[in-house]
């Protein structure tokens, strides 16, 4: 296929796994030989990963003015800081999301106008029509990304405070791309309810680049493992991500109690609001020793933490996602303990590429965490068959590069047919 140029809109504001996802997907299509112009509020791929800022926290002053050009990004840095800075409350943040489209669309068409792509590429955001309005009035197809029923997700959270308006956008916006990814086939039935053509869905589960999980990552797990002070018998279980009530992870504190799993070690990778009552369940269940919590690392030291670990976990999920964390554990060929539910059986077979648990159940938990704890080598056996599991279905950020190029070449066969 001839390189292809793509103009890349998005509209995210914090540095977290959306913009994980966005760098890294921009990043393997470049890898790819495509020509990739990120149009966006804040760009993610001006920075080096170790010097992204938290979320939140705005760009270092200039730095961006200083490589939009070589990088590709049709942005200003004063206003991406700006935007990285807002802090509004929930009305006033969804009408400027509203009034956002007018800007979007003049910055795509602009940045269009001149770069002449063959598609436009927009991941999709609440209320945000500009990518599809651009796309129409440049003359080229939309390709869309979705990695949630965005509506649903503030409706249920009370957060939407223009329901009718964010619904119609939705149903037009799905309805009009020439392209839907979505990350699950769950979450890709959801869209077709919403408005998407079932003809125009591809799954696009997420993804991990097995090639940083190497035996330099072993070994510099093995120095984390080192500096945390575990023990050499420790059976450590890792979790990486946004700590948050809903992830459950005191089903985990509930299972380190139960006989034969006196081995078992917590590892938390990430922060958030659950930490403090996490760490007073673990105190009011004597584990205070057995928790290790390390905070935020730099996304290029994540591949020795998680190579520290002899499983990772997934304790909960929502029923649509495709969880990043699960993709860099089967890189690492870390074994995965998930709940047993549809997105998730997408990925894992249980037993063969991962284990699965009945959800919120800790007895099961613990009953799927002694079989890896007393079976050191099935253990790695299994992380083994997830890691060759990942390869073979190319779940790499270069074979989703990929999944994009064909789906826009499908479109130009079926115009032909």
């Amino acid at each position: 296929m001839r390189p292809l140029r793509i103009l890349y809109h998005h509209r995210i504001r914090a540095d977290d796994g959306q913009a994980v996802h966005v760098r890294e997907l921009i990043a393997a299509l470049r890898r790819r030989g495509h020509e990739v112009l990120e149009c966006a509020l804040v760009p993610k791929t001006l920075l080096p990963r170790t010097l992204l800022p938290k979320t939140g926290a705005p760009a270092p002053a200039g730095h961006a003015a200083a490589n939009g050009a070589a990088n590709g990004s049709a942005n200003r840095s004063g206003a991406g800081a700006f935007w990285q800075r807002l802090r509004l409350p929930r009305t006033a943040v969804e009408v400027l999301e509203v009034l956002y489209n007018r800007r979007g669309r003049a910055r795509l068409r602009a940045a269009g106008a001149s770069f002449r792509p063959d598609f436009v590429y927009e991941r999709h955001a609440l209320h945000c029509r500009a990518g599809l309005d651009a796309a129409r009035a440049l003359g080229v197809p939309l390709l869309l990304e979705v990695n949630s029923p965005m509506v649903d997700e503030m409706q249920q959270l009370g957060a939407l405070r223009f329901p009718a308006l964010a619904r119609r956008t939705e149903r037009e916006v799905l309805g009009g791309a020439d392209c839907v990814f979505a990350v699950s086939e769950v979450l890709g039935g959801i869209l077709v309810e919403r408005g998407a053509r079932r003809e125009r869905v591809r799954v696009v589960p997420n993804a991990a680049e097995p090639e940083r999980y190497g035996e330099p990552a072993r070994q510099a797990g093995a120095l984390v493992r080192a500096r945390l002070g575990l023990p050499a018998g420790a059976f450590v279980v890792g979790f990486v991500g946004y700590l948050r009530a809903w992830h459950r992870l005191e089903l985990l504190l509930d299972a380190m109690g139960a006989p034969g799993l006196g081995s078992v070690h917590l590892l938390l990778i990430g922060r958030g609001p659950a930490l403090p009552a996490l760490r007073a369940g673990a105190a009011a269940r004597g584990l205070v020793a057995r928790v290790h919590a390390v905070g935020e690392v730099p996304q290029d030291l994540l591949p020795a933490h998680v190579c520290a670990c002899d499983a990772t976990l997934v304790p909960a999920i929502n029923p649509y996602a495709s969880p990043l964390k699960l993709f860099d554990s089967l890189a690492a060929g870390v074994p995965v303990l998930a709940p047993d539910q549809p997105n998730l059986r997408e990925l894992l077979v249980d037993r063969q590429s991962g284990l699965l648990f009945a959800p919120g159940d800790a007895g099961a938990l613990a009953g799927k965490l002694r079989a890896l704890a007393l079976d050191r080598a099935a253990a790695a056996r299994l992380g083994a068959a997830g890691r060759a599991r990942l390869l073979e279905r190319r779940w790499t950020w270069d074979g989703n590069a990929d999944r994009v190029a064909d789906a826009f070449a499908g479109l130009g066969a079926q115009v032909t047919a």
